[in-house]
């Protein structure tokens, strides 16, 4: 009598337990299907005159800028990384250039951010210094030649930098290039 009546224990547990596992599942999957045939909340259309358009330059003319810079600086013997980031301050590209210099890569990010910035070489905001010393305590930026303004209709679109040359003006020079390369 005793084996017939653990058989029978075992086969209880066994029931119950497979009887609890298709509760739970039916549970879950009556909330996953409730959930996904919940309708999604409307999208709430801005007013135009709300919102405002930015241009950007595309990943194409962004690297065709940072390869024009490094060209220059590869063929005057330089080895420099140049960025360049979008009219945010974000990074879009970084090019390291062989041979260059662990600071380059930061300083090049840094110098096109602080380009984009303030719409103005990295140069003449140098000179700015003497006026207002603490425009240096801004974070990300770098107030040294080397980075050059990207514009759209008289409105900053991306900044490139460079760094890594034995000058600020040779960065600079570079720099130009790579904007210039985005004219042709």
């Amino acid at each position: 009598m005793k084996p017939t009546l653990r058989r029978s224990r075992s086969r209880a547990t066994v029931l119950t337990g497979a009887a609890t596992l298709a509760a739970l599942t039916a549970g879950v999957v009556g909330a996953v299907s409730a959930t996904a045939n919940s309708p999604a909340p409307a999208a709430v259309s801005a007013p135009a005159s709300t919102t405002t358009q930015t241009t950007h330059l595309t990943e194409d003319a962004a690297l065709k800028a940072a390869q024009a810079a490094l060209s220059a600086a590869t063929k005057a013997g330089q080895h420099v990384s140049v960025a360049v980031v979008d009219r945010d301050g974000n990074t879009v590209l970084t090019l390291r250039g062989d041979g260059a210099g662990p600071q380059s890569y930061t300083s090049a990010q840094e110098k096109a951010y602080t380009a984009v910035s303030w719409n103005a070489p990295t140069s003449v905001l140098a000179g700015r210094l003497a006026q207002t010393p603490t425009l240096k305590d801004i974070p990300g930026t770098l107030f040294l030649a080397g980075g050059v303004p990207v514009d759209a209709k008289s409105a900053p679109i991306a900044g490139i930098g460079v760094a890594g040359a034995p000058s600020g003006d040779q960065d600079e020079t570079f720099a130009a290039a790579g904007a210039a390369a985005l004219g042709r």
